[in-house]
């Protein structure tokens, strides 16, 4: 699978589709994805008026869903079956992220447990990380799509 296969089984759709383009996959241990922050996302409207940032929970599911593409990647063949967040373990917000700000996420799967993954995460700018943590994934059940 192509990864803009893999992008296009993403269940999100806009607005929250928080990942733009895969940029590395190695199935099972790690992904790379890039969000590039416009100032025309929905979520910057009120956040804040004058000086737009991006609020750290859309930092966390773009996290989130790059770790969900590395876990996915493992199971290609289980149609249906996505992964979702199950829960944050770590998380530390280190900067603002803000309009024209190109984030590169980078997930890495630490564990496998069954239907779970412990996945390290990193939101970087410029190289600098804006954004750190360990989340748990979970397969959920197949779904329709």
């Amino acid at each position: 699978m192509t990864p803009d296969e893999m992008l296009a089984k993403l269940p999100h759709s806009f607005p929250f589709r928080m990942i733009d383009r895969i940029l590395e996959i190695e199935p099972g241990k790690r992904a790379v994805t890039l969000k590039n922050v416009s100032v025309d996302e929905p979520f910057l409207q009120g956040h804040y008026p004058g000086e737009p940032v991006v609020p750290v929970v859309f930092i966390l599911e773009a996290m989130a869903q790059t770790g969900g593409m590395a876990f996915h990647s493992l199971s290609q063949t289980e149609e249906g079956v996505i992964p979702y967040l199950a829960r944050v373990e770590e998380f530390r917000s280190k900067k603002k992220v803000v309009p024209g700000d190109r984030m590169i996420l980078t997930a890495e799967i630490q564990h496998i447990f069954s239907h779970l993954a412990k996945v390290k995460v990193v939101a970087r700018v410029e190289e600098e990380a804006v954004a750190e943590g360990m989340l748990v994934l979970a397969k959920g059940p197949p779904t329709d799509k």
